[in-house]
């Protein structure tokens, strides 16, 4: 592969940004990552140097997903586009508009640019979000996969986020389909996604670690996700990028599904000195802490459900082979703590 192939990454500063974007680099990729603030571009560049030798292949340009303008410009001479960067606030936002609004215009502004500069391939960070969600009470505990998506009219048993990552990956495919452009795309869906934290502006899946770590909380909610190892998913973004298989294909990105006691005893047993919470809470007591906790009320609707994803398709396909969760997890602690994001 040339050295000049040139990668534009959209979301650089991001937790599954910053770590695609070393394995880009370190693969021999010209990678140009896009940020909101270029004041943050210096520390950006200084964290992804101290984890790869090419870091002097990294450039950076300012651009915000609702300026439909920009992408023209930072689509050109560019052969394929890792579109990651989205909205992803830690509490509920008022209006569902501030989140629907620049998650699918901005990924329509990238898409339309792309394709108009014949972008070799484009991939979309989707989320499992826009699977499992939106479902009648007996169709969830089911085990998803590519095929399913999430209902956006059923707003009980969906949020606000689900539902713009559902109406932005919907939105992509409707376009492609609509032009039937060379550029082709492709889109991963990832679990909750943990993993080693580079700097402090984590994930926002590592408040999982997070919180069960710091003493915050007496007990655990009865809940699960399917997790993966943020290092997985971003070496299954590549995979995605440079497969031919993977051509307008969908894939789901996780190792597996973990309730949250099965993360506390993992956490538990690495660090035994630690206060750390092991029983599961009631699910009435966590409804009546989500009205003083407003960061627990999106994940209500997984209260005592066990929605399972299938990552047979990643694995068969493109040989990916995802990180066991309990490496997830400890390494997502290990950082967290070094970087004082827990005391």
């Amino acid at each position: 592969m040339s050295s000049k192939t040139k990668v534009l990454l959209t979301g650089v500063t991001g937790f599954l940004g910053s770590h695609t974007t070393i394995q880009l680099l370190e693969k021999g990729y010209e990678v140009t990552g896009t940020l909101r603030d270029m004041k943050r571009a210096e520390a950006i560049r200084k964290m992804v140097a101290a984890h790869t030798d090419h870091a002097g292949n990294l450039h950076f340009e300012e651009a915000d997903l609702t300026d439909r303008t920009v992408w023209e410009k930072l689509t050109k001479d560019v052969q394929y586009v890792q579109h990651i960067a989205s909205p992803f606030p830690r509490t509920l936002p008022k209006k569902e508009e501030e989140l629907v609004r620049p998650a699918v215009d901005g990924t329509l502004h990238v898409l339309k640019a792309a394709v108009k500069n014949g972008v070799k391939r484009v991939v979309l960070t989707s989320s499992s979000g826009a699977i499992m969600y939106g479902k009648k009470k007996e169709e969830r505990h089911k085990t998803f996969d590519e095929k399913d998506w999430t209902d956006t009219g059923n707003v009980k048993d969906s949020t606000p986020y689900f539902r713009s990552k559902t109406l932005a990956e919907k939105a992509a495919w409707d376009f492609i389909e609509g032009q039937d452009p060379e550029t082709e795309l492709s889109t991963v869906c990832p679990g909750a996604i943990l993993g080693p934290v580079l700097e402090n502006d984590f994930g926002t899946s590592a408040n999982i670690v997070i919180k069960i770590m710091d003493g915050s909380t007496p007990a655990v909610p009865n809940i699960g996700f399917d997790m993966v190892d943020v290092r997985s998913v971003a070496a299954l973004l590549i995979k995605v990028m440079e497969s031919p298989k993977a051509a307008n294909q969908r894939y789901v990105g996780s190792a597996g599904f973990m309730r949250f006691k099965e993360v506390a005893q993992i956490l538990k047993q690495a660090y035994p000195e630690r206060k750390i919470p092991t029983t599961s809470l009631p699910n009435f007591a966590v409804r009546l802490f989500s009205r003083l906790d407003p960061s627990l009320k999106p994940i209500l609707i997984d209260l005592g459900t066990a929605r399972k994803l299938s990552n047979a398709k990643a694995r068969k396909e493109l040989n990916w082979e995802p990180l066991p969760n309990k490496e997830a997890i400890l390494s997502c602690a290990q950082s967290v703590l070094d970087l004082g994001l827990v005391k």
